[in-house]
């Protein structure tokens, strides 16, 4: 059975989406069938794949809804072993919709139960906020990544997505960990970023954060805007070498807690 890793800050612009991009298109590059669910209405995981939204016949709000079938709504992208179900503005009517639906926070884990053995590893690019649509992605993952910058409002945010993470664990789903913080667009040359990392070293066990730091990189900021992960647009870039490092390390924790049985 695959496992399922929620890429997840409700701090808006520190890398989630581009997290989920470039880990997914380096975990299947290294032979992981892997899907990407973009659970946020904005959809950038869609066009960071080169997916036109105009063309689409279904999408996450469909499957969160219960309309489809989740298979319907999945779609082959151009990369080696991955595949997407797309998002587009649609997703955002999605959390008022919800509110009338029995079971509201267990939609998406309902749908990805009857895929999850078609795939080594399910990302879900998760929305900037602690919503109904976050929960449920909480609810559905069994491992979280929570892609950081180093400043202090990231701090602050951290402390609050651990307090709900706990929260979720506790009513709602109890094999739900933390996987690993990972610093993103990290300029080493920023005494406060290098302070903060150190900070956050400190009061976590080395093993809940990633040893790969992702930089602040050039082909990174261009990669989308061709709609490709950056490990196919620059493979040589040191943007393109960090995710694959961190593909890397996911792989291996992955495989770690299957021979620990968790």
């Amino acid at each position: 059975m695959g496992t399922i890793i929620s890429v997840v800050n409700q701090k808006g612009g520190v890398g989630k989406t581009t997290t989920a991009v470039n880990i997914s298109a380096a975990l299947g590059a290294k032979g992981k069938k892997v899907l990407l669910v973009d659970l946020d209405p904005q959809g950038n995981s869609t066009s960071g794949y080169g997916i036109s939204k105009k063309s689409l016949n279904a999408t996450s709000y469909d499957v969160v809804m219960s309309d489809i079938r989740p298979e319907e709504a999945i779609i082959k992208t151009a990369y080696k072993n991955v595949s997407i179900i797309p998002s587009t503005a649609a997703l955002a009517e999605a959390e008022i919709h919800l509110l009338q639906t029995d079971q509201r926070n267990h939609q998406l884990k309902k749908a990805l139960l009857q895929i999850k053995d078609m795939y080594d590893i399910i990302i879900i690019d998760c929305l900037p906020s602690l919503g109904i649509l976050a929960i449920n992605a909480l609810i559905a993952c069994d491992k979280i990544i929570v892609p950081m910058q180093c400043e202090h409002y990231s701090l602050e945010g951290l402390a609050q997505l651990l307090s709900t993470v706990k929260k979720v664990k506790k009513t709602s789903n109890k094999n739900l960990t933390l996987m690993g913080i990972v610093f993103t667009m990290l300029d080493k040359r920023l005494l406060q970023s290098n302070e903060i990392m150190r900070d956050i070293k400190a009061n976590f066990p080395p093993s809940s954060i990633f040893d790969t730091v992702i930089p602040r990189n050039v082909r990174i900021s261009e990669a989308p805007s061709h709609g490709m992960p950056v490990i196919y647009y620059d493979k040589n870039s040191k943007g393109a070498e960090a995710y694959e490092r961190l593909a890397k390390e996911i792989i291996k924790k992955c495989a770690t807690d299957e021979k620990g049985g968790k």
